[in-house]
């Protein structure tokens, strides 16, 4: 069970290789959660709508603009920790688990995973 932490009070990493950033136990979770923390203070209206339980688009599986025919998708748990950081809270996430959320203002269903054939099959 690999549980990735990172507490929000924490500086952002500096000098990392490629092999460090992506290729480390967190599988670049804690560098989506860097990059979460930078667009919270770029685009503080997003950091607004995430705070509202919303599931804004981020450049990863699992955000939801609008709601669909069907009511559940699959995201990627890449995007969770973007969504942690844009919301002001600690990375804290287990690879082995997936979360499961409904976005407040499309009522639609994302189950979150690091499960890549879920992801690669996942509309």
């Amino acid at each position: 069970m690999t549980k990735i932490h990172r507490s929000f009070s924490e500086p952002d990493r500096a000098n990392l290789s490629w092999e460090e950033t992506w290729r480390q136990e967190d599988k670049g979770l804690i560098k989506n959660y860097e990059v979460g923390r930078a667009l919270a203070k770029k685009e503080p209206e997003l950091a607004e709508k995430a705070k509202r339980g919303e599931l804004p688009v981020l450049g990863y599986k699992g955000g939801v603009d609008k709601t669909l025919k069907k009511k559940e998708k699959i995201g990627a748990l890449n995007y969770i920790a973007k969504w942690q950081a844009l919301r002001g809270e600690d990375l804290n996430l287990n690879l082995d688990e997936e979360i499961v959320l409904t976005c407040t203002k499309t009522d639609m269903r994302v189950t979150f995973t690091m499960d890549l054939e879920k992801l690669k099959n996942s509309i």
